[in-house]
Parts: C-alpha cells; sequence; structure tokens
C-alpha cells in the first residue's frame, strides 16, 4: 500500500524509525503538472473523487492501473494526489494532542511532495486542509505554483460556527455519533445546503429553490439524493472506519490552534503565485435558513483580502462542502486556477478585490499607520480588539442560546395554579 513515511516530530533522522509518521496516499493521472490536494477535518483521501476525475481524467488510482504498458489512465496533462492526514483514515494516529497542528501536517505534505519527486505543486485545501495549505505556502512558497483555499477560516474563535438551534443540534449529533449510520446523518446536514418552506410562489424563485435548496430532496431517478449520498457516506465511513477519540481530539486541536501571522502572510503575497479563496455565498437567497454551518464567510472573505493582490474571491451557492455540491463549478475554478498560473497571469489581471479593501473583518479596523521603529503596534491593537470583538459577540450569543433554553425549561416544568372565584368559596 502506497504510505509515506514522516520522521517522528519532523526532526531530521531516521523516518523509518518506530515513532515516524505513515501518510496513506495515492495518486492518480500522467503528467508534468502536478496537484496536492489537502482534506479537511475528519476527511480521507476519498473526499477529493469528483476534483480527480476532472483534474486528471480518471478516478482510477496509478496503483491499480492493469495496463501492460504502465502509462495509466488519464488525460496525459496532470497528476494528482490525495491523501488522508494524520489522525484520520489509513495514516497514523499519534495519541499526543500537541503533535497535531497544521505546521506539523503541513510538514507531512511537505514530506509527501519530496516522497513524489515533486519538486512544485498546485496546492487545493478545503476547510482545516486549507489551514494546512496556508501553512504549506508559507513554509515553502518557493515550491507553491498556485494555492486554491475552500471553505477556509484563519482557526481559532473563527471555527465557531454561526450559533443557532440547528447548528446546536448538528454539534450535539456529531458528538453523540458512534456508528457510521449516526455519522452520515450527521455529516449530510453538515456538508450541504437545505431549504425553506417559506420560498417565494414566483416561478423563477420556485426553479431556483429546485436548484438551491433542495440538493437533497432532488429525486436521481427513483431515489433521492440524500438516500444516494447516504449510503455511500455509510459505506466510506464503514471502510476507513470511525474516527479514533485521538485523531478527533488531535485534529480540533489543529484547527483550534491555527493562525497565520502577518510575517507569514507576507511571504506568501512576496512568492506572488496565484490564488482563488473559493465560499458558499446565499445571503441573496432569503429562504435558505442554512448555509455553511462551520466556516462563515466574511472569514474567508477577510482573509483574501489580507492576500492581495495575488488572491481571487469566487462565491458560489453551497454549503460547506462546496466541492461536492457545486462541483462543475469548483472544478471549473481550479482549472481555471491552474492554467492561469501555467501561462503566467499577471496578478493585476487575476484579483477581482478592490485595492480599498483593507483585510479586516470591519471598515473601521484599518492600519493607518506604523510606528517610530517601522513596526505595526497600531495594527497589532486593531487586530486584539478584533478578536476581542468576536469573543465577546461568541459569549454573548452563549449567554441568549442558554437563555431561550432556561426560559423553555420553566414553561415545562411551572404548571398553572387553578384560583376558585370568591363566589364558589364557602
Amino acid at each position: 500500500m502506497p504510505f509515506c513515511l514522516v520522521g517522528d516530530s519532523q526532526n531530521a533522522g531516521d523516518a523509518g524509525g518506530d515513532n515516524a509518521i505513515r501518510i496513506y496516499y495515492r495518486t492518480y493521472g500522467r503528467g508534468s503538472i502536478k496537484v496536492l490536494l489537502i482534506t479537511g477535518f475528519a476527511g480521507t483521501h476519498a473526499s477529493w473523487g469528483l476534483q480527480t476525475q476532472a483534474l486528471t481524467g480518471t478516478r482510477t488510482p496509478n496503483d491499480d492501473d492493469s495496463g501492460e504498458d504502465g502509462d495509466g489512465g488519464g488525460n496525459g496533462a496532470v497528476e494528482a494526489c490525495t491523501f488522508d492526514n494524520r489522525g484520520m483514515g489509513q495514516s497514523s494516529i499519534p495519541t499526543k494532542r500537541s503533535e497535531y497542528t497544521t505546521k506539523s501536517m503541513a510538514k507531512d505534505a511537505i514530506a509527501l511532495m519530496d516522497h513524489l519527486g515533486w519538486r512544485k505543486a498546485h496546492i487545493v485545501g478545503h476547510s482545516m486542509g486549507a489551514m494546512i495549505a496556508c501553512k504549506l505556502a508559507a513554509i515553502v512558497p518557493d515550491r507553491v505554483q498556485s494555492l486554491a483555499l475552500l471553505n477556509v477560516t484563519g482557526g481559532g474563535f473563527e471555527c465557531f460556527p454561526k450559533l443557532d438551534r440547528k447548528t446546536l443540534s448538528i454539534s450535539i449529533r456529531f458528538l453523540k455519533a458512534k456508528t457510521p449510520e449516526q455519522r452520515a446523518a450527521v455529516d449530510l446536514d453538515t456538508h450541504y445546503t437545505e431549504g425553506s418552506d417559506d420560498c417565494s410562489d414566483s416561478k423563477i424563485l420556485r426553479r431556483l429553490k429546485l436548484i438551491q435548496c433542495e440538493y437533497l430532496e432532488e429525486f436521481i431517478g427513483p431515489n433521492t439524493r440524500r438516500e444516494i449520498l447516504y449510503q455511500e457516506y455509510v459505506k466510506r465511513i464503514s471502510s476507513t472506519g470511525m474516527q479514533t477519540n485521538h485523531g478527533f481530539e488531535g485534529q480540533i486541536n489543529a484547527c483550534w490552534t491555527h493562525k497565520m501571522t502577518r510575517a507569514e502572510l507576507k511571504l506568501i503575497c512576496t512568492a506572488g503565485f496565484l490564488i482563488s479563496v473559493i465560499h458558499e455565498n446565499l445571503s441573496e437567497l432569503p429562504w435558505i435558513h442554512r448555509y455553511d454551518v462551520i466556516a462563515q464567510l466574511h472569514h474567508a472573505r477577510r482573509l483574501a483580502e489580507k492576500l492581495q493582490p495575488c488572491a481571487k474571491m469566487i462565491e458560489l451557492h453551497g454549503g460547506h462542502l462546496v466541492s461536492h455540491e457545486r462541483t462543475e463549478e469548483v472544478n471549473q475554478a481550479l482549472l481555471e486556477l491552474i492554467n492561469a498560473s501555467e501561462t503566467k497571469i499577471s496578478l493585476h489581471d487575476w484579483t477581482n478585490l478592490s485595492k480599498e479593501t483593507s483585510g479586516w473583518l470591519f471598515p473601521w479596523m484599518s492600519c493607518g499607520g506604523t510606528d517610530a521603529d517601522g513596526g505595526s503596534s497600531q495594527c497589532f491593537l486593531l487586530s486584539i480588539l478584533g478578536k476581542l470583538y468576536l469573543f465577546i459577540l461568541y459569549l454573548f450569543g452563549l449567554f441568549m442560546l442558554a437563555q431561550e433554553h432556561g426560559r423553555r425549561a420553566l414553561r415545562r416544568h411551572i404548571k398553572p395554579v387553578k384560583i376558585e372565584s370568591p363566589h364558589h368559596m364557602t
């Protein structure tokens, strides 16, 4: 089976020791253009099947090729690699939470590139995989030809989903899921959008509702897409096994501790490769009551603005797994990015972000000046204030949620007392 051995803690030494991390991977297609796809939290290499098909022309791994000439399948232009991050699938599962950071996982990906003999590659990441991709680009910017970030956030508090009853319900179900069937049901509700029943009666909006809102309920033959995907999810989870507690807690730690420093972002921007930030945007569809429940759009926009002038912001109608719900559009965006990079298109012609955008979450959080030593104390202070503001919003959301549940609990337990009128009393 194809494994890449990574030395313990990425120290220089024998990568084949007892403490080596084993990274399971598959390659697809044959070609001079290399594409490395990094999966998200609790995902496996199989998550990228729809993208490897579009990029390489085949979903058959190279080591499964039966052709005697050894050329394998594909379009002959692109070779793609997908892999299981540490803590998931057939890769190693370290027991220490400290062994899971986006930096260490980025070094896993770099070691895999070395193992494959890839000097450079186009890097694609989804969710946690996009965080890992950012770290990889900052560590070895000279080895990145382009960078695609799908449903990305900046880590830390930005990993918290938008607080509402539906999200809370999904979170509780996710933590309680103990079987592939339970996990598959939760994943469907997490990955895809869902429409409400208050759509407009107009013909155009009802048609849009069928396209945008009822993705899981649309019939594919005799069955709904939800039923088909449910069986596929159960089969996939059963084949790889449920994620262990060590892997779950470790990857959570990687997301929580992830942060891109100003120096790292500068390294990426200075390298000058093209970047696409791809995310959902359903704000213009009023009948959608749920969207990307994990990664909020404004965090992705903020990151794209910080990556000027290299970044293009692409907003699609879809949920957290936009690569599956809007497969054609995402694949087209990836191919466009790769082709633009290969033809050396200029950054000016690539970006669709205005020069006035500041890269901050709120307009008044702009960095207007530096201190006498050329530093950026004002920017640092505003960064702290921004994070404090987000933290206060999060606490306020928790307080309001707890207050609402407390009020409902009191209504259930306090029974009304019947008081007889005076003329009935003797």
